[in-house]
This record gives structure tokens, sequence and C-alpha cells, in this order.
């Protein structure tokens, strides 16, 4: 990190090499992995236009421009997604542009400040793995459930219109589970074209009139709005953007991406950064509230991608997007929005099974359980031996941040449910040991003392 920090143009040029090593060896599996993340994207993004809570042109050139940047800075395909708390509650009181832009801004400055005194890399350190894990997994599953309750769930058989039903939603289910054996088959590709060949097959136009608001406004949002995105959204986005958008960011680029062969997972500090950057620069044009994400990171993955390139040219395309939407009435969102839910509801649905997979290696190969050779490098194979009875309590810890996630649909409750009880499991063993200090022999010896003398089966070799 100091090195780069000192002559940065190396790494860069060492990032741009594998970029388009990767891109040239496997071409198809990038462009497919590049819109794996879309599933997420496209609604919000759409739903913000037509609530004018957001500039569409100014939104796919600043977060086209994050894209390309991103990309070209860390080499893995991380995601330039929207800040979904702020999104939601955006959608719900019909946000002013000012009031969407003063929300991320909020956030951006906390993060950055965050960041830049190192309270994120602390953080980052002293949370437990299988609490990050929890984390994730739960992301991951929010997904899915998601997409069933807001995409699947309105489907019928036949629906309003024959290119949106569940007979299309099963096949494109059963498209994804072929694909599985055949990984550089590029189905996001194929199920994203297909949608919009269906969205311009649709009798509905859904082209809003947008004409009203300007192509890319400068924004002046007072205290009063600040005060209100603050206590309305920023708050709830906050523990968001912390736990999954930067901390289970950068733990899924280890686990998915180790290095080598792999570039080196960006660090929360740098993740941070990124975020606080994106916001501060394009909220004050109108631009949607934008993070990383561990659930596009998993999405992009598993259609493909391993490299910046998936993101670049996805930026690319964003980039260009946005000089056409700057013409008004622009098309786009009418295109956009009407893609079929229910192919973007499976789309979301393969994206949240990537994510939550990552649970299954909390006892194999977590960061915390990796051998690191002298160059604090992963060799892929070599991990600590944890007993049963850890593996056990890892376990648990990673179910119980899952469930108070999910049950409360809050990544700070289930991050603080899940630090409560890995620090009670710590104290359990803090009390065994000074149970056998005190007693002279092991606590389980203990236990099994006091069990046979109730039952008058006591053996002399105990004295």
């Amino acid at each position: 990190m100091v090195m780069f920090a000192l002559n940065p143009l190396p790494h860069l040029q060492r990032i741009h090499k594998y970029n388009v090593e990767t891109f040239r060896s496997q071409p198809l599996a990038e462009l497919s992995g590049s819109l794996g993340d879309l599933g997420t994207l496209l609604p919000l993004m759409t739903a913000l236009v037509l609530t004018r809570s957001i500039s569409l042109p100014s939104t796919l050139l600043f977060t086209g421009a994050a894209n390309i940047l991103t990309g070209a800075a860390f080499g893995i395909p991380l995601p330039v997604q929207p800040m979904k708390a702020i999104a939601a509650v955006a959608i719900a009181r019909k946000f002013t542009l000012e009031e969407n832009a003063a929300a991320g801004l909020v956030v951006a400055s906390l993060v950055g400040i965050m960041s830049i005194t190192g309270l994120i890399s602390w953080a980052s350190r002293v949370t437990p793995v299988p609490v990050v894990k929890g984390i994730q997994v739960g992301a991951g599953l929010s997904l899915c459930l998601s997409a069933g309750s807001s995409l699947l769930a309105p489907l019928g058989w036949i629906g309003e219109w024959w290119g949106d039903n569940l007979i299309w939603a099963i096949a494109a289910a059963l498209f994804l589970l072929f694909t599985y054996p055949y990984p550089k088959l590029p189905y996001a590709m194929i199920v994203f074209t297909l949608g919009i060949v269906l969205s311009l097959l649709s009798p509905t136009d859904h082209t809003p009139d947008d004409r009203s608001i300007p192509a890319i406004p400068i924004l002046h949002p007072s205290g009063q709005v600040f005060w209100k995105a603050t206590i309305t959204a920023s708050l709830g986005q906050l523990p968001l953007t912390l736990l999954n958008s930067v901390i289970a960011a950068s733990a899924l680029a280890s686990d998915l991406l180790p290095s080598p062969p792999y570039p080196a997972a960006p660090t929360v500090t740098e993740l941070g950064i990124s975020v606080a950057t994106i916001n501060l620069v394009g909220c004050w044009f109108g631009a949607m509230p934008a993070c990383h994400g561990s659930g596009g990171l998993a999405g992009q993955y598993r259609f493909g991608a391993r490299s910046g390139s998936s993101i670049i040219f996805l930026g690319f395309i964003k980039f260009l997007l946005g000089i056409v939407a700057l013409w008004k009435p622009s098309p786009i969102v009418g295109v956009i929005s009407g893609i079929p839910k229910s192919l973007l509801g499976i789309l979301v649905l393969a994206a949240g099974i990537e994510l939550a997979k990552v649970g299954e290696s909390v006892n194999t190969d977590a960061r915390d359980l990796r051998v690191l050779d002298r160059d604090s490098l992963w060799d892929g194979k070599r991990v600590k031996e944890v007993d049963e009875r850890e593996r056990k309590e890892r376990w648990v810890v990673m179910l119980i941040t899952i469930a108070a996630l999910l049950a409360f649909r809050n990544d700070a409750v289930g991050f603080i449910a899940g630090l409560a009880w890995h620090w009670g499991f710590k104290a359990a063993r803090r009390i065994e040991g000074w149970q056998e200090t005190r007693d002279g022999r092991p606590f389980w010896r203990n236990v099994r003392y006091r069990h046979e003398e109730s039952a008058g089966l006591l053996h002399d070799d105990y004295e």
C-alpha cells in the first residue's frame, strides 16, 4: 500500500496487463460477467428515474466513469451499484434531486472520514470472520428474498403480457441450471439481450416525460434538506455501506479471487475512499448514490468475470448511453423499464445464491485460517486446523448473524448479534480456563468428577 502511494505507475501497469490478458483469453466470459449485477442496478435505477429522484444522464455518465476507473485501479470485477437503503427510502418518499443527493453526500463524507482516519481498517481487523461471512450470506439470501417478493411474486402463468410471466422465469432458471457445467457460457449476456428484445416488443410505452429535469443539474441542498436526508435515509445506509460494501466486499474479493493468480484484493481503506470519491463527485450533479457491494461482485464472478476488463466494458457502455440520454425525452428509460421482471428476477436470484455460497468456507479456507508465506501470500492450500468445538462455534456465530440480519432486515442488527455470540463463546472459554486454574484439573474433568461423585462412581485416579 505504501509502495503504491509512492509510485502507483508499476502497479497500474501490472493491473492493465492482467486486464488485457484476461480479456483476450476469455472475452465472452468477461462480457457476460459485466452484466451480472444488472438485476440489482436496473430496477432501482429505473424506479429512481421515474420518481425524479436522480438524473439519468448524470447517473450513467458518473457511474460509468466510476466503473472504468475502478476496473483500471483494482483489476477485479468490483461493481458500482445503488445504495439500496437510500434508494428504498427515496422511492417510498419520492425524494427530490436535492434530498437524494444530500443522503448520498452524508454517507460518503462519513465513510471518507472513517477511511482516512483508519477506523474502517481497525473495524475490519477486529470483526470476526464468521460475522463477516454471516453478513455476506445474509446479503445473498436477502437478494433471493427481494427477487422472490418484488420481481417474481407478482408474476402469473400468463400475466398481463406474454413476454413477462412465470413461464419465462422457469425457462431462465432451467437455462441457468444448464449453464453450471459450462461456466464459460455467457448466460447473463444471453438473458439480458433477450430482455431487451422483449422490452422492444412490449405493447406498453414505459418512456417517462423527463423534459422538466435538467440533463445534468448542479444541486445546492440546504441545511434543512441535509438534516431530513440524514435522519430518514443516510443513517440506515451507513452500516450497510460499511459492512456489506466495504468490509464484506473486501473479504469476498479475497475469497473468490485470491492473490496470486489474481491482483491483490482491495483493502477496506481503498474501498472506503473509492465509495467516498464516487459520491462526493457525482451526487452534486444528480447522480445516483452508489457504492461497491459483495452481491454485485458475486454476481459478476458467477457469470464469468475475473478481471477489471469486464466492468471497464460496462463503464464504456454506460458512458455512451449517458451521452445518448442527454437528448430528451430519452427512450433509454422506456427500454430498461420494459425488461421483463421474470428475467431480472432470475439474475438477482443467481447473484444471491453465488454470494450465499461463500458461507461454506467458514471452517475450511476462510481468511483467518489461511497460512501465509513471508510475502503475506496464500498458496491456496495450507490452512490452520480447528477442533470440533471451534468449528461448531464459528458455524453458530455465522448462523446467528444471518438469522438476525434476515429477521430485522438490517445489517447492523445482524452484525451486533453475531459479535455478541462470538464474544459470548470467548467469555465461556475464559471462564473454563479460570475454572481449570482454580481447581487444578481440566474443566471437562471437573464436570465428569461431579457427575460421577453424585452417582457413586468416583474412581481413585481423580484424586
